[in-house]
Formats: structure tokens, C-alpha cells, sequence
């Protein structure tokens, strides 16, 4: 009699640990399955971050650089000193690191200030697809920009001794590779802003003129107009 009790206690017990293994069991897969679940969140999360800082890092800096001095045009239509800008001239190109930047007109802005105005888009596009393509000095550009490709200009103060009725803004190249509207690394462009007679800049004014392409920072020229003696004005 003893013995059959015994015997009952250790299939007992042998059930106890069998049920007691299946829950821990479970417990494991449960653990590993969570486990997983929050390895791949992170995994996720890491990516999305990475790819966030990665586009804002594109989105802070900006893939266009000065690439030389700024000039001013002060020739006065039928002589006279010189007192005020016709012209600004502003050498660019793509920074070091960037990527190519689409100048067309559709996608970019240029936003121009100075001490008495802001216009908010003066851009009118690029020069492309004349004969020649690129150009020498602002003179030569304006008088396409004038009667070639596009007519930005109604009057060029160089020829026909009176400004444009609207003070505008385009883009010739000094380097360039095709004919697009695209300035890519190894490209050399100009822009160029030819003034309205009652928005010339005067000896110290401030003006200001944002590019603002369709991804990336803007760029920025900022510059004081020095005492004016001769007609190319060095802006720095």
C-alpha cells in the first residue's frame, strides 16, 4: 500500500515539472518573439533617423558657391559720371560637395532687396541656345538677353541708352557643357541683374539677392555698393 502512494507522489511530481517546463518554454518563445519585435522597431527607427538626418544635412547646406568677385556695371547711357549700378554680375558654381542644380525658371526663384524695394522673383530663366552659348562680359550677355533667346529685357541700357521697364535677373554661362538649365560640377554661370531706371542701386546702398533652388539651401549675396568712379565697380 505504501509502495502504490509512493508510486502516486512521483507521477505527480513528473506532471508538476513536465507543465512547469511547457511554461517556461513558452515564456522563452514569447521573450524571443518580443525580442525580435523590438530589435526590428530599432532597426526601423535607426533607418528612418538616418535617412532624416541625411536629408536635412542635403536640405542645410547649399550646393551653390560664389566663385569669384562680384561686379557692378555703372555706364551711363550717352556719357556723364557715374553715379548709380545698370548691372550686377555674381559668378557661381557647384560647392565642392554638392549636387547639380536645376535653374529653371518654373522651379527657381531669385528674391532681390535692397535699401528702398523687395521683389519676391525677378528671375526671367537662362541663356541657351544661342550662338554662342557662353559669354565673355556682362555687356555681351545683356545685349542677348535683349534681342536673343527669351527677350528678358525690353531696352538694354548698353545699346539702346535706356534701362528695362522691370529689373530683372537671368543666367549666362561663362563654362558650360550642354545646353540645359542645369548648372552641374565643372559648369561656370553668371547671374546677372539688370536694373530698372528707378531701382538702380546708388554709392552705399545695401542690396541683397537670395537663389532659391528647388531643394537645398538658399544662397545668399549680400553686398554694400562703395563710392562709384569708375564704370566696373568691384561689389568684393
Amino acid at each position: 500500500m505504501n509502495l502504490i502512494q509512493k508510486g502516486h507522489r512521483h507521477t505527480h511530481r513528473g506532471i508538476i515539472g513536465v507543465e512547469s517546463a511547457i511554461v517556461l518554454i513558452a515564456f522563452v518563445i514569447v521573450a524571443a518573439a518580443l525580442a525580435f519585435v523590438v530589435l526590428n522597431m530599432g532597426f526601423t527607427t535607426t533607418q528612418k533617423a538616418k535617412t532624416t538626418i541625411v536629408s536635412t544635412l542635403a536640405e542645410a547646406g547649399s550646393s551653390l558657391e560664389i566663385e569669384g568677385k562680384v561686379i557692378g556695371s555703372s555706364y551711363q547711357p550717352g556719357g556723364g559720371t557715374p553715379s548709380s549700378l545698370n548691372a550686377t554680375s555674381i559668378p557661381i558654381k557647384i560647392a565642392g560637395s554638392g549636387d547639380s542644380v536645376n535653374l529653371d525658371p518654373d522651379i527657381t526663384a531669385i528674391k532681390y532687396l535692397s535699401n528702398t524695394i523687395t521683389y519676391d522673383n525677378i528671375y526671367a530663366g537662362t541663356l541657351n541656345g544661342e550662338n554662342p552659348s557662353t559669354y565673355t562680359s556682362l555687356e555681351s550677355a545683356v545685349g542677348i538677353a535683349d534681342t536673343g533667346v527669351g527677350n528678358f529685357l525690353d531696352f538694354d541700357p548698353y545699346v539702346d541708352g535706356r534701362w528695362p521697364t522691370e529689373t530683372t535677373a537671368f543666367i549666362y554661362w561663362t563654362v558650360q557643357s550642354n545646353t540645359n538649365d542645369i548648372l552641374e560640377s565643372g559648369e561656370h554661370a553668371n547671374l546677372a541683374i539688370v536694373f530698372a531706371s528707378g531701382d538702380r542701386p546708388q554709392e552705399l546702398d545695401t542690396i541683397r539677392i537670395e537663389i532659391i533652388p528647388p531643394a537645398g539651401a538658399s544662397l545668399t549675396i549680400s553686398r554694400q555698393v562703395p563710392n562709384i568712379t569708375t564704370e566696373v565697380v568691384d561689389l568684393g
